[in-house]
């Protein structure tokens, strides 16, 4: 899917209705700006998405993206974030050096704010934002960098499709929630605004060892 032009993300922006923007824009610097942004704009995005794959818009704050580049940081190559929003990780990973920094996102009023984005921050061209199905279109198998703001129902299923994708030598970085059976190399940050890295060639040794431990202990039943 080729990016839109800034006139073209522009003009759908402004295609929305003035009163919804209004809302968002008084209500800006409180709850009520994310609750707008989801209610009025962007959840009639997720109608033909399954309830359980639905994750509600809370964009990431400065500490959780500042804790992300941290576990990041000495990696090279390119990036890829799950559930991309408004495309503020990529941004920031293409400040950094990630090239190319790609997002993919199903709501597709998220993917033209993220294309927005871009285009006021000089990026337009330079990072790039994609709806596409995750579990239907998005092929990991040459990710060596993967960010996910993602819900825990949702990251119980993604886990799967990381350790059978994704090389050894990647590294998985999950903001907000971590990823249920996953075993942390690092942790960064507190709270909500905490991050978690992820070595999945440990992933992968974790789920062996696990896989023998069972296998012996029903042997050892039997």
């Amino acid at each position: 899917m080729d990016d839109d032009t800034p006139d073209e993300v522009i003009a759908e922006l402004k295609s929305r209705p003035i009163g919804v923007w209004g809302v968002a824009q008084i209500a800006a610097g409180t709850g009520l700006a994310v609750y707008a942004m989801w209610a009025g704009i962007l959840q009639p995005g997720f109608r033909k998405v399954p309830l359980k794959l639905q994750v509600p818009y809370i964009p990431a704050s400065r500490a959780q993206v500042q804790n992300v580049m941290t576990l990041l940081r000495g990696r090279q190559g390119g990036l890829v974030d799950l559930g991309s929003g408004d495309g503020r990780i990529v941004l920031e990973a293409h400040r950094r050096g990630f090239i190319p920094a790609v997002g993919y996102e199903l709501n597709p009023w998220l993917v033209r704010l993220a294309r927005f984005y871009a285009w006021r921050a000089g990026h337009h061209g330079k990072v790039s934002y994609r709806r596409e199905d995750l579990w239907k279109q998005v092929d990991l198998t040459k990710c060596k960098n993967v960010t996910v703001f993602l819900a825990p129902s949702v990251l119980s299923l993604l886990q799967e499709k990381l350790e059978a994708e994704l090389p050894d030598d990647a590294l998985v970085v999950a903001g907000r929630f971590p990823l249920p059976d996953w075993k942390p190399c690092i942790i960064e940050g507190h709270g909500m605004d905490r991050a978690w890295a992820y070595s999945v060639q440990e992933q992968r040794q974790h789920t062996v060892n696990r896989n023998n431990l069972t296998a012996t202990e029903s042997f050892t039943v039997n």
